[in-house]
């Protein structure tokens, strides 16, 4: 894919696959609050509220339950490119309006590439350690972006 980040093995996850539904579709569930949260988290959790304000240095906060109704800290972050049906990079080491977070976790790009009867899906997550990166791993990076993933093209259809 044209553009994308330089890919560190040590740092980053990727996530790669190709779903039958056109990039304005796929841009549409991660730009409006009302579909994001029908699909952001993998089910049986559950993403509760979610702001979006799409401009470079604009808010993209999520709040997740878990199963059992516990109420997760807020995610909270800010987007850093915004070019419409192509790319998506947010990050929670800044909060809007590039303000300096106490804490990050990752900086996550989504690409999206026309590709035939469909689009091209490539999420990134990028962390700061070693250490970081093992752990949004284990926590089931592949399968919970995967599971995300299908739940926004059984949406979308």
């Amino acid at each position: 894919m044209h553009n994308q980040p330089a890919i560190d093995p040590q740092l980053d996850l990727v996530f790669e696959r190709t779903v039958d539904l056109p990039p304005a579709l796929v841009w549409r569930a991660w730009t409006e609050p009302e579909l994001l949260m029908q699909w952001f988290t993998p089910a049986p959790w559950k993403t509760i509220e979610c702001e979006i304000d799409l401009r470079p240095g604009g808010k993209f906060r999520t709040v997740m339950q878990s199963p059992e109704g516990e109420t997760m800290p807020p995610g909270n972050g800010c987007y850093l490119e915004v070019v419409e049906e192509r790319r998506l990079t947010f990050t929670d080491a800044l909060q809007p309006g590039f303000r300096p977070a106490p804490e990050a976790f990752f900086t996550g790009t989504i690409l999206l590439e026309p590709a035939a009867g469909g689009t091209r899906y490539t999420g990134i997550a990028m962390h700061a350690t070693k250490e970081a990166r093992e752990k949004h791993e284990a926590m089931g990076f592949h399968e919970g972006w995967g599971k995300a993933l299908d739940q926004l093209v059984a949406l979308m259809r």
